[in-house]
């Protein structure tokens, strides 16, 4: 399925991913990319630029699938922002909760399962600010922030304004 995702100029339809904000970042997630292949990690889409010849010259990565990762590699424990997947697989619910919930951000967690009630628990007890299940995406009017280390607040919502304000209450007795 990563393979199949149209990168590009994002004007161009049906282009789904487009470039990296900048060279600095580009450069970043392609060191990710080696720190995961250096940790054993499974490589198992992408980690390169497109073919295409008119997308050499930008900031465009492959949207790149690692498996066999694991809560000890960087690609598992740091905020990536870049089309890097880490997939982890576990038995145990309390186990996987418990190491997701380790890591110093929350920004967003994705969850894959057939079992309904499983989804439903683990969306609750994940400290994340935003939660998929069995798919992804922002929704305009739902709130968008990270919890711990992770984002800069409510975005997309009225909260969002109401952050820019500042609340003052003054008690008198006249």
């Amino acid at each position: 399925m990563a393979q199949a995702l149209p990168v590009g100029f994002p004007w161009i339809e049906p282009n789904e991913l487009g470039p990296i904000v900048s060279e600095k970042q580009y450069n970043r997630v392609i060191d990710y990319i080696e720190a995961g292949k250096r940790e054993g990690a499974i490589l198992v889409a992408g980690g390169t630029r497109p073919a295409a010849p008119e997308l050499q010259n930008g900031y465009f990565v492959m949207p790149t699938v690692f498996d066999g990762v694991d809560q000890t590699m960087r690609i598992a424990r740091e905020e990536i922002f870049g089309p890097v997947m880490s997939i982890i697989t576990w038995r145990e619910t309390e186990d996987v909760l418990a190491q997701v919930n380790s890591l110093s951000f929350g920004l967003a967690a994705a969850i894959v399962t057939r079992d309904l009630a499983q989804a439903m628990e683990a969306a609750e007890r994940v400290e994340a600010g935003y939660v998929w299940i069995n798919g992804h995406g922002r929704y305009l009017g739902a709130p968008y922030g990270g919890w711990k280390n992770s984002g800069l607040g409510v975005e997309e919502t009225f909260d969002e304004l109401l952050s820019y304000t500042q609340i003052k209450n003054v008690h008198m007795r006249w």
